[in-house]
């Protein structure tokens, strides 16, 4: 098999499973490719001797299985390389949390050993696209997890006027509003109060964040909706976040959310189910009491 690996390059001890996975690989045989920036990083900083691999830079790779190793934020970093490659990608998770890379180091090599013996399942995941007219992105726009309109400033809320599909929603006067996907109701949304979604449930969730008045709360809706977002500040301009990279913008800038044409393909040992993850992850519905 053909692999191309991400990881992580922040910190050593979250990489130091690496050469595990590289050696797990080797014995299979296994054909890799890797970012040069994580090969940079394992051979100066970690001083790992990494032979007969190939390296590629953005996205200028082709394989038939991405790695990514890490915590989820690598993982949404590989997906955002991926992007329309329709290229499954399985995240080891040397992070803390861990929906989105939820392999354990410990796992490893039993879950390669289902890979070969085609023993895993591929969960598709659905996308949002962001559109602002002309305005040229500095970052992609497109979210795995969520695309979240913020204020600039540390005082003064900005108002969101929402509208789905041309019928006028609501004003939020709050913070910011958080877009999300099911993938991403687990992440930045759900820390602001908004819903858990299951995944492929084909929805997108909409939640303020701290909101100016109590009536009102997060709302579901189907995913191929169109949202519209006009914005007033008092600083005239406001941020957007991708996935957590962001970029400001003008309040005169019209916002456009909508399911992107393209799925990110996730790689799921066979017997994962949604539901054991929320209470392994979360400690869903535990007693501390007991």
């Amino acid at each position: 098999m053909k692999f191309a690996i991400f990881g992580n390059t922040y910190q050593a001890k979250k990489s130091s499973h690496a050469e595990t996975l590289f050696r797990i690989l080797e014995k299979r045989d296994a054909e890799l490719s890797v970012c040069r920036e994580f090969y940079d990083f394992l051979v100066s900083d970690l001083k790992l001797d990494i032979k007969n691999v190939r390296l590629f830079d953005e996205n200028d790779f082709e394989a038939d299985m991405v790695i990514s190793i890490g915590g989820d934020g690598t993982f949404l970093k590989a997906a955002s390389r991926v992007g329309k490659k329709n290229i499954p990608i399985l995240g080891i998770n040397t992070g803390r949390l861990g929906f989105l890379a939820d392999i354990s180091p410990e796992e490893m090599e039993v879950t390669f050993d289902e890979i070969y013996n085609n023993k895993y399942k591929v969960e598709e995941r659905s996308v949002l696209q962001f559109n602002c007219g002309n305005k040229k992105m500095e970052t992609s726009p497109f979210a795995l997890n969520e695309i979240a309109i913020l204020k600039r400033d540390s005082s003064s809320m900005i108002s969101i006027h929402t509208t789905i599909n041309g019928a006028y929603l609501a004003t939020y006067q709050a913070d910011g509003l958080v877009i999300a996907t099911p993938t991403g109701s687990t992440a930045y949304s759900l820390s602001v109060g908004g819903p858990i979604i299951v995944p492929n449930s084909n929805t997108i969730a909409i939640t303020p964040v701290a909101p100016h008045s109590l009536n009102v709360r997060p709302i579901v809706i189907p995913d191929d909706w169109e949202i519209t977002l006009d914005i007033e500040s008092r600083s005239h301009s406001f941020l957007v976040a991708i996935d957590g990279g962001n970029e400001s913008f003008n309040e005169n800038d019209r916002i456009t959310i909508r399911r992107a044409d393209y799925t990110i393909k996730v790689v799921k040992r066979f017997n994962n189910v949604f539901f054991n993850t929320l209470r392994s992850k979360m400690m869903w519905g535990i007693d501390s009491r007991n």
